[in-house]
C-alpha cells in the first residue's frame, strides 16, 4: 500500500493518464468534401449529441449539392442515436441511395440493431472508385 504522504511516481501518473484517456473519448468531427460526381461526408471521433448542429449543417450542405452522398465512417470511435438519426435523415432526404464507407464494428452493430443499415449501401472498400474533390470556390 502506498503512503498517501509520499510523492507520486511516474508510474502513478501514467496510470492516471491512461485511465483518463479511456474515459474521455476523441471529440467528434464532421467534414463535407464536394467531389466531381458525389459528396463525401467524413465522420470521426465520437458522433453524439454534441455534434448535432454540425451533422445538421452537413446534411443541408450535401442536400443542396444534389449529388450522390457517401459517408466515410472509418475513424468513428463511438456513435449514439444522434449519429443513427443523421444517417436515417440522409437516407430519407437524398435523391440517391447513400453509401456508408469503411464501417467500424461499433457502427455496424448499430446499423444492424436499428435496421438503418437496410436504408444504406454499406461498402467495406471504396478503392474501386477514386474520389476527386473539386476545388473550393474563392
Amino acid at each position: 500500500m502506498r503512503d498517501v504522504n509520499s510523492p507520486s511516481t511516474d508510474q502513478d501518473a501514467a496510470t492516471s493518464d491512461a485511465t483518463e484517456a479511456t474515459t474521455v473519448g476523441e471529440p467528434g468531427a464532421v467534414q463535407v468534401i464536394v467531389g466531381t460526381d458525389r459528396t463525401r461526408i467524413v465522420l470521426s471521433g465520437e458522433v453524439d449529441a454534441d455534434l448535432g448542429p454540425e451533422l445538421q449543417e452537413a446534411t443541408a450542405e450535401a442536400e443542396q449539392r444534389g449529388l450522390p452522398i457517401e459517408v466515410d465512417a472509418h475513424h468513428v470511435t463511438f456513435m449514439d442515436s444522434s449519429g443513427v438519426a443523421f444517417l436515417a435523415r440522409l437516407s430519407i432526404r437524398s435523391e440517391h441511395r447513400v453509401r456508408l464507407l469503411r464501417v467500424p464494428p461499433t457502427v455496424r452493430f448499430l446499423l444492424e440493431v436499428t435496421r438503418i443499415g437496410e436504408l444504406l449501401d454499406v461498402v467495406d472498400d471504396d478503392g474501386a472508385e477514386p474520389f476527386e474533390p473539386v476545388d473550393s470556390p474563392g
